[in-house]
């Protein structure tokens, strides 16, 4: 038997790669992922078998690389980000396990990377310094109703939130019913910054309001991030204090 191994790869950029993730792909006989993100790593790839699939054929795609390694083949799967956050690690794992123990190639585990959240707040400047919640407006996998539930208990626990996912062609009204939950509980004027292609040769970022945000381009390589009550922004970045000025003052 041989190993699989799930990869974050971090949001786009080589060098937000972690060294333990470039070792792994480049020690693979085999690597699988979806085609944009395998064009990501196209250069580690020199030698290897590559398993590229397009978007919604996650499965297939998983299932080629679980018998790639049960067949002996050291074999990696890439996921942009972190593999575990929207990644393809739960269903790697899963894939693996409903084997029987004899047949299951050896879980050679996940690599963690730079999530997309982590780059997008990097490029915001500091939103993300208190509790925050991610929240993906995709509704392929989930019900859109869960998700406006969601949106809506993290609007009333005062959460920074992130939006993966928040538009699409065929998804331009989620992102504006998100808005209107969260105006129930958020001042117009709250802090939300954008960031499209974090950490990619085409990376922008744009700071605008609650009432005015969806007024900005946002696409599915885009990231939204929502500030909480006491979120703010000067000189061009966007700070959520975590509290330290209150501790220094004896408050």
């Amino acid at each position: 038997m041989g190993k699989i191994t799930v990869i974050g790869i971090g949001p786009g950029s080589l060098e937000d790669m972690t060294p333990r993730a470039r070792k792994a792909i480049e020690a693979a006989e085999v690597v699988a992922g979806y085609n944009t993100y395998i064009k990501l790593v196209e250069s580690l790839l020199a030698g290897k078998k590559v398993i590229g699939t397009a978007m919604m054929q996650e499965i297939d795609r998983c299932r080629m690389a679980v018998a790639e390694a049960a067949a002996g083949r050291d074999t990696v799967v890439v996921s942009s980000g972190d593999a575990g956050v929207y990644g393809m690690a739960g269903l790697v794992l899963e894939l693996i396990l409903q084997l029987e123990p004899e047949e299951r190639p050896e879980f050679g585990g996940v690599i963690a990377g730079v999530s997309a959240v982590n780059a997008a707040a990097s490029v915001l400047g500091a939103p993300l310094m208190h509790d925050f919640a991610v929240i993906s407006l995709s509704n392929l996998l989930t019900p859109w109703e869960l998700i406006c539930k969601r949106v809506e208990m993290a609007a009333q626990g005062d959460f920074v939130t992130a939006l993966y996912n928040p538009k699409s062609k065929k998804r331009v009204q989620n992102i504006e019913e998100v808005r209107e939950i969260m105006l129930k509980f958020r001042d117009p004027k709250t802090p939300v910054g954008i960031v499209t292609a974090a950490s990619r040769e085409k990376e922008t970022k744009v700071i605008s309001t609650l009432e005015d945000f969806t007024q900005e381009e946002i696409n599915m390589f885009s990231l939204v991030v929502i500030g909480n009550s006491q979120t703010y922004v000067k000189d061009g970045w966007m700070i959520t204090p975590r509290g330290y000025q209150n501790k220094e003052n004896g408050l």
